[in-house]
């Protein structure tokens, strides 16, 4: 055997998705990357993920689903759960203690929730007080277009929607900082001390009620405006869940068009393909299960995040609708926790190791383990499932890599995979890698997008 042939078949050596595919996969990816834009832009928080995604299952068939239903092989079904958590799921033709093949993302992103007293007037404006959501570099939310989504609970019971700033005859809203002449002292501070929480203070308005002067009366037109708009009450915000978050839309990035920039990547990049992949199955051989989960960036608490019961829940139901032991289709269940890596980026090249971190445009992510140092707080998945999967992805010609978050004593993160694994189902983390994430405007690779859907497709169908 020659040295080549030998180097061919001992070395590993990472390729990107262009060298490993055709022409024909890349413009599919660039075709499907269309569609998952068009899904950024209207689902800009976990309620529009939800209401969209409902809207996308009901036009494949799928139907809302109660706890004790009978059910039987293809029945295609959604659970909301209070509107900010989604499971959809697809009887297959196999026994149910087969397990269930579940795919499981999030659909919350880091952001701005506003306080429940948010309004004040100060210096010859009025402004919105804000708690941030999730991991952020506060300096980037700064002199940032933002829009305001969410709900108001009246004390009616009554809910008022609210979305101002995506349609371009909608004002914007607005975070000031420092002028350059007069930021020697911020300069000297660390970057992360630079700008605290509570001046990540929303500029909503300027102009008083009347001529008279008021100490309120800036507050106070501001007030009338949106009680002209909605109804609404400064004590009605005390019961409302409204979020800031950028107003940029989707768009592509580069002169060849191959990357798109956005806001919310993490992780609607996963849950858009985890969802879509699900939608395309008529009669499954195993059943299936997609989960897009709230919480994810403040921990997975509450009964939206995947630390709650539910999964067990729907799993029991299903499974004793079925006739099957619970215990035994959650050990034989088998469950891809799709959210993102870190993108190397040259830029900063000393944060990453370079051997063991994804690079744009290479596929789809498989992480074995996640966590921060000593993989701590980490599922760290089974090297007889990680196996299997690999052997899945490639029989399925899907293009993956393996991946850190960063090195090893730079930090770390998590995601849902260690509350799913700690219901006895095999489970490991797989993604899209993510160029600046958690930013206001992050950048995936279109291409890597694509091999996201086709791992999740093959997953269910293996």
């Amino acid at each position: 055997m020659s040295k080549k042939e030998l180097s061919e078949k001992l070395l590993y050596t990472k390729k990107s998705v262009y060298e490993k595919t055709d022409d024909a996969r890349i413009d599919a990816a660039f075709a499907y990357a269309k569609g998952y834009a068009a899904y950024l832009d209207a689902a800009k928080t976990e309620r529009e993920a939800v209401t969209v995604s409902i809207e996308m299952a009901k036009a494949k068939g799928f139907k809302p689903y109660t706890l004790g239903m009978p059910l039987k092989a293809g029945d295609k079904y959604y659970y909301d759960n209070r509107g900010k958590n989604l499971y959809l799921f697809i009887v297959g033709r196999e026994p149910i203690e087969n397990g269930i093949r579940i795919n499981a993302a999030h659909i919350d992103s880091p952001r701005l929730d506003l306080k429940p007293c948010p309004l004040y007037e100060e210096g010859g404006m009025s402004f919105f007080k804000t708690h941030y959501y999730g991991g952020i570099r506060k300096y980037q939310w700064v002199t940032t277009p933002l829009s305001l989504h969410g709900v108001i609970i009246k004390n009616d019971g009554t809910s008022v929607t609210v979305s101002v700033g995506e349609d371009e005859n909608d004002p914007l809203f607005y975070i000031s900082d420092l002028l350059p002449h007069l930021g020697r002292e911020s300069d000297k501070k660390p970057l992360g001390e630079a700008f605290n929480g509570e001046k990540l203070n929303i500029l909503i308005g300027s102009r008083p009620f009347d001529s008279e002067s008021d100490s309120n009366s800036i507050k106070l037109n501001t007030l009338s405006l949106l009680y002209d708009k909605y109804g609404i009450t400064e004590e009605d915000f005390l019961t409302a869940e409204l979020e800031l978050v950028p107003a940029f839309k989707a768009r592509d990035i580069g002169f060849d068009r191959a990357l798109i920039g956005a806001y919310g990547h993490d992780d609607r990049v996963c849950a858009y393909p985890a969802l879509t992949a699900i939608l395309e199955e008529d009669a499954p051989k195993a059943t299936l299960m997609c989960v897009l989960a709230d919480k994810e960036e403040t921990g997975s608490d509450g009964n939206t995040g995947m630390k709650s019961m539910l999964l067990l829940d729907l799993i029991g139901e299903i499974s004793l609708a079925l006739g099957g032991n619970p215990a035994t289709v959650r050990a034989n269940s088998k469950c891809l926790s799709a959210d993102v890596s870190c993108a190397y980026d040259p830029n900063f090249a000393d944060a990453f190791e370079k051997r063991n971190t994804p690079l744009l445009s290479c596929g789809v992510v498989l992480t074995k383990y996640t966590g921060a140092r000593g993989k701590s707080s980490t599922n760290d998945a089974r090297a007889e499932y990680v196996g299997w999967l690999r052997g899945v992805m490639d029989r399925a010609g899907v293009v993956w890599q393996t991946g850190e978050l960063g090195k090893v004593d730079g930090g770390g993160g998590g995601t849902v995979a260690k509350y799913i694994a700690n219901h006895n189902i095999e489970t490991v983390d797989l993604g899209v890698p993510v160029i600046s994430m958690h930013a206001p405007y992050e950048v995936v690779s279109k291409v890597d997008v694509y091999e996201a859907y086709l791992a999740f497709r093959a997953f269910s169908r293996a």
